[in-house]
């Protein structure tokens, strides 16, 4: 557990439930910093996925575009799959079966319906390998400030669906990078164990606001929440904020890697995410309504 200087110490209970041993397992997220050369990204990628798993890591997530971080925007374009069909998806599915683990796959660029852009794609994989859920990203990064100019929708979709699957570790939710921004997404997404938040914030965006909104969505939905990201200078110019953190319901981050690839590793205690829920029933004490999640896109 890392206590911020924004963290006060854990109540006496917390700190019982904290204690429990009952359903206790790990999560991984992987920290990237990614380039043009998906064959190089993907070698990158297992051998921080067998680091994940060395640990006893069940769940192990990936960054945003952890495949491809091209030279210009379009690169993804040119290395887009089809949903179930393409050497990125197929090694996904073959790193779940090898480490006997839940893989998250941070995001890559899919097919979509407009022929010169993509989905950015989150797809997660349980441990047979069989693909069990797909959230498209919603919301489209914009953003202008000095040198800085991005504007997503010039080459992704957008998704339109909520997306939430069940595990074998509790109930997920998924999202990717902007999306952080806009917590009725993360309310709509109803009552979830885990969120899952793969990102490549900007250096600039994410030094200013990337900690706050990562405990922000944990503590407004008492949930544990996953957040891989990509973390350093890449080949393209770019720099990202990096800063991968694993953070409990009570906005306690758990553990985090500032910059560079590596693994960040957490323990998950239903007990204690049960105890927080109980102690402050926020989220039985709504009042105003939120459409329902959609089930598992596949």
């Amino acid at each position: 557990m890392i206590l911020t200087k924004n963290s006060p110490p854990l109540p006496d209970e917390l700190l019982r439930a904290q204690q429990s041993t009952q359903s206790f397992f790990r999560i991984a997220a992987i920290q990237m910093a990614s380039g043009p050369n998906v064959q190089a990204n993907l070698e990158e990628a297992t051998r921080l996925i067998a680091l994940a798993a060395s640990t006893g890591a069940r769940i192990i997530a990936l960054p945003e575009y952890f495949a491809i971080m091209g030279m210009k925007e379009t690169d993804k374009v040119l290395i887009r799959e089809r949903d179930g069909d393409g050497p990125i998806q197929t090694w996904m599915s073959s790193m779940a079966v090898k480490h006997n683990v839940w893989l998250i796959g941070g995001s890559i660029p899919v097919e979509s319906s407009v022929p010169n852009k993509v989905r950015n794609t989150c797809f997660v994989y349980d441990k047979t390998g069989k693909q069990v859920a797909r959230y498209d990203k919603i919301h489209l990064f914009n953003f202008t400030m000095g040198s800085e100019n991005f504007s997503e929708e010039r080459t992704i979709e957008p998704g339109d669906r909520v997306v939430t699957f069940d595990s074998p570790y509790g109930r997920i939710g998924l999202s990717i990078c902007y999306d952080l921004r806009f917590p009725e997404l993360y309310r709509a997404m109803g009552d979830v164990n885990i969120i899952v938040v793969p990102s490549a914030f900007t250096a600039t965006t994410g030094k200013a606001h990337w900690e706050t909104l990562v405990r922000a969505r944990a503590i407004e939905n008492l949930a544990y929440v996953i957040a891989p990201a990509q973390g350093g200078y890449h080949v393209n110019g770019r720099e990202t904020h990096g800063d991968t953190m694993i953070v409990d319901p009570w906005g306690v981050i758990e553990d985090r890697l500032p910059r560079g690839s590596g693994v960040v590793v957490a323990g998950v205690i239903p007990q204690f995410q049960q105890t927080a829920r109980k102690s402050l029933p926020a989220l039985s004490n709504r009042t105003i309504g939120v459409p329902k999640a959609s089930p598992a896109v596949k």
